[in-house]
């Protein structure tokens, strides 16, 4: 199997997530991901592990310090 639009494709796929390729790049990766299923699903499998570590990787605030927050806001508004 001949891989090299595949390589190309894997060169361009951060920076395609990232929407950072120019527009002949842009065109470029668009038209390898409509015909290749192979690419399709790392393109699919990429996408859903960044949003996975968008979503896990965020620090929850710690319990009372939204209350805290709006305690001190309503203090502010008073001076």
């Amino acid at each position: 199997m001949k891989r090299e639009p595949c390589d190309r494709c894997e060169e361009l796929l951060q920076d395609y997530l990232d929407r950072t390729l120019t527009d002949a790049e842009w065109r470029e990766a668009e038209s390898h991901l409509s015909g290749c299923d192979y690419c399709a699903r790392r393109y699919k499998f990429e996408a859903s592990l960044r949003r996975y570590v968008r979503t896990s990787a965020v620090e929850r605030m710690p319990p009372g310090l939204m209350d805290k927050l709006t305690e001190l806001r309503g203090l502010d508004a008073t001076t």
